[in-house]
């Protein structure tokens, strides 16, 4: 048996996971503990309690999903003022291998051990199981990566696609595109300015000064709140959730506008993503946003638009495209790359 530590760190928090592995057993999970980033230091102190807590021996290996860039075995997190370096962790924590990996590179391996009740599938297609896999990601920002069969493993391939420039494709996209270049007084708009949570809330300040329609109380009220709070590193409000659930439950016209806009935008942009790769071992839809809003991402226009590339359409319909149901698949994909050191 192999003793296993796995974590998904984050400005927030910090998800630690325990497992041990075998040639005869496969892994399994022995103890998990979430804790507030924010409360500790550093990411030592969080992990000695978690293991005196799980009253286990030091892991022989251990693998930590970050936040953030990973460059030469050192990562700083975004949100905290933790400097993380492998070989100081190694010492630290009497670890002996230790790696830090991108947080989309670890939903990445994460993908290779969800089950079937992980996933939705959107789009049955052709699947080829030696083909790539492409994984994108709308929450905070856009995430988007791939993943190449090399042998019996796959090699996963963290990206920047998520700050390609935004490509409109009609009059509203064009009006959004100059909006957004105005009110940031910008050269350029990424995608990820529109396809992510803050791209919501982007969309509903565009419709609303453009008049597409009439703006409900409290969402106007939540909205303005978090404008006011601009620069804040906390924010009493998420706009970008209220805004979801009024269009789920079509309670406010403007909000339905906003994710119908959204929908359309994030299947364009997860069809180039696709039409880069050709992924028919799967393009897999991660982020917190799709499971919020599943019933509008089956119903709106996320497949048309995914699908709508000219004569390249065929070829998006052959593709297999999931929304992946668990969010603890980058806790998943950090275990299992552990057990890959």
């Amino acid at each position: 048996m192999t003793l296993l530590l796995a974590g998904d760190i984050g400005g927030t928090k910090t998800i630690l996971r325990l497992a041990e592995t075998s040639d005869s057993a496969g892994l399994h999970t022995i103890y998990q503990e979430s804790y507030l980033s924010a409360d500790f230091p550093d990411l030592v102190p969080i992990v000695q309690q978690f293991l005196a807590e799980a009253n286990t021996p030091i892991p022989e290996k251990a693998c930590f999903a970050i936040a953030g860039p990973i460059v030469k075995n050192t990562a700083k997190l975004t949100n905290l003022i933790w400097f993380l370096d492998t070989e100081r962790l190694q010492q630290e924590l009497g670890i002996p291998h230790i790696s830090l990996i991108n947080d989309f590179a670890a939903i990445g391996y994460g993908i290779l051990g969800l089950q079937k009740q992980d996933l939705l599938t959107l789009q049955v297609g052709k699947s080829q199981p030696e083909a790539p896999i492409a994984i994108i990601g709308a929450g905070t920002g856009l995430g988007q990566g791939f993943l190449i069969k090399q042998g019996s493993h796959y090699q996963v391939f963290p990206s920047e696609g998520g700050h390609a420039d935004f490509a409109p494709r009609n009059e509203i996209e064009f009006q959004l595109l100059k909006y957004l270049l105005g009110k940031h007084d910008i050269q350029r708009i990424s995608v990820e300015r529109v396809v992510s949570g803050m791209g919501i809330v982007a969309i509903y300040q565009f419709l609303r000064d453009r008049k597409f329609a009439a703006e409900s109380p409290d969402i106007a009220q939540i909205v303005r709140t978090w404008e006011q709070e601009a620069g804040q590193e906390e924010k009493s409000v998420d706009p970008g959730a209220a805004i979801g659930k009024a269009a789920l439950e079509g309670s406010d016209r403007l909000s339905e506008q906003t994710l119908q806009l959204f929908i359309e935008a994030y299947g364009a942009e997860a069809g180039n993503l696709a039409l880069k790769l050709l992924p028919y071992g799967g393009l897999y839809i991660a982020g917190g946003i799709a499971p919020k809003i599943l019933p509008l991402i089956q119903n709106s226009g996320f497949l048309l638009n995914f699908t709508q590339k000219g004569r390249m359409r065929r070829l998006l319909e052959e593709i297999p495209v999931y929304i992946i149901l668990n969010q603890q698949v980058g806790l998943i994909g950090a275990v299992l790359c552990a057990a890959r050191l």
